[in-house]
């Protein structure tokens, strides 16, 4: 089985914040962590500093790949930055070689 994880810390919410599925919308400072693994993304969000861990409404999202995977990460810290209640965005997919 393949997978990988990331968590990017100090992640300041855009007004309106991120939408979870357990609690509505956070604001403030929050952790992102993705986790891929058999074929999906899962990302969830806390407040930093905090043991409680939400999950960040559109997750689980198909993911083929660690890098489309690690682009989608990048892509969920850059939507919550923007703020606006983010959701998952849609999947981004790494290029095709040559």
């Amino acid at each position: 089985m393949d997978w990988a994880s990331w968590t990017t810390l100090g992640v300041l919410t855009g007004r309106g914040g991120v939408l979870t599925e357990e609690v509505g919308v956070l604001t403030g400072d929050l952790t992102v962590h993705t986790t891929w693994a058999d074929g999906e993304a899962r990302i969830a969000v806390q407040y930093s500093g905090s043991s409680d861990w939400f999950t960040m409404s559109g997750s689980p999202v198909p993911s083929s790949s660690e890098a489309d995977s690690r682009n989608l990460h990048d892509a969920v810290v850059a939507a919550i930055r923007a703020g606006g209640a983010a959701t998952v965005p849609s999947p981004p997919h790494s290029p095709s070689p040559p």
